[in-house]
């Protein structure tokens, strides 16, 4: 995941001591905010002669065509604009470079992205747009993970609240990019600040349930009446290796990749003898829907081989949803 350091959120320096700092660190981009102020370009006319990092800029307008003509003189990488503050469809001409992107308030829903399917990212807005040091809304996990099945092929970028657990959590979820400004520069220094945004958190503020995918969007079979066949087809359907068994309302356990295989080996010269059943791993490590990322942390570094997913359940032994750890591997590569 790439974090983009906010400039202006850094109050006690001046801004070329700010771009040349994050620099130094390897900050990926840098984020421009622009409430409907067309000075800010005047800013990136110098950051251009300070560094070579990518931009990726903000606006907050009601009136984005006066804009075109800024971005075509001074180009950016990375271009979004606030889909509240518009008054009406936005057209972004075609000679205007750089990704395009659209940002959203959380109590604004996914859909509102379905006319501007032709941009390149939705950009969450997670605190209150243009304040900074809010607090994260855990709401966004939900749309995050609804863009992401609905849009499967567009980025999401994140703005808001993103301290270290925030950081985690957002890797693990695919997200691509993250803003990252009171936080970045509250600290002793960037570079502390930013090994927390890119390893983990030091404490938890967030539980499993806030970001797991509930099991409504999970795969699952019940236990008294699977097939073979109905295993294999929730397997696929569900996309993550595995299937989630419930008996009677309860956890009952998984079926993976791994363990059909291994059942079809034990069982090689009696495969019509197999039952189904013989499948189920009824002992996969799980974690409480109550528990923390701390916790759910360190019952992964327990384990003696690598954990991909893990079940979610509760006290009374249901199960509640997944967390898999496919998106935070591949963005670590």
């Amino acid at each position: 995941m790439k974090i983009s350091g906010s400039i202006y959120s850094d109050k006690n320096r001046s801004l070329k001591e700010t771009i040349l700092d994050l620099e130094a660190h390897q900050v990926d981009l840098l984020h421009v905010d622009c409430n409907d102020d067309v000075r800010v370009f005047e800013d990136i006319e110098k950051i251009r002669t300070w560094c070579n990092m990518p931009i990726d800029l903000h606006i907050i307008t009601e009136t984005p065509e006066k804009y075109f003509d800024l971005l075509r003189e001074h180009p950016v990488e990375y271009v979004t604009f606030q889909f509240e503050q518009l008054t009406e469809q936005l057209e972004i001409p075609s000679d205007i470079k750089g990704e395009k992107g659209l940002a959203l308030i959380t109590p604004t829903p996914v859909s509102a992205f379905d006319a501007y399917s032709s941009f390149d990212f939705v950009l969450f807005m997670a605190t209150i747009p243009g304040q900074s040091g809010g607090v994260f809304d855990p709401e966004n996990f939900r749309k995050i993970r609804e863009f992401k099945k609905k849009y499967p092929n567009k980025n999401v970028h994140v703005d808001g609240g993103v301290n270290g657990e925030v950081s985690f959590i957002l890797r693990n979820m695919g997200v691509h990019s993250s803003v990252s400004g009171s936080f970045l520069f509250k600290g002793a220094s960037v570079g502390h600040a930013l090994m927390d945004l890119t390893k983990r958190a030091i404490e938890s503020r967030f539980m499993i349930k806030d970001f797991m995918i509930p099991i409504e969007e999970c795969p699952t079979v019940d236990y008294d009446t699977m097939t073979f066949k109905q295993v294999l087809e929730s397997i696929d359907d569900g996309k993550q290796g595995f299937t989630l068994v419930e008996k009677q309302g309860e956890f009952e356990g998984i079926i993976s990749n791994a363990d059909v295989r291994k059942a079809l080996i034990k069982n090689f010269d009696n495969i019509t003898g197999l039952h189904v059943r013989e499948m189920i791993n009824s002992n996969p490590i799980t974690i409480d829907a109550e528990a923390n990322v701390d916790e759910m942390l360190l019952v992964v570094r327990k384990q003696s081989y690598p954990v991909m997913y893990m079940p979610v359940i509760n006290k009374e032994n249901k199960a509640k949803g997944i967390v898999t750890f496919i998106n935070l591997i591949k963005g670590e590569i």
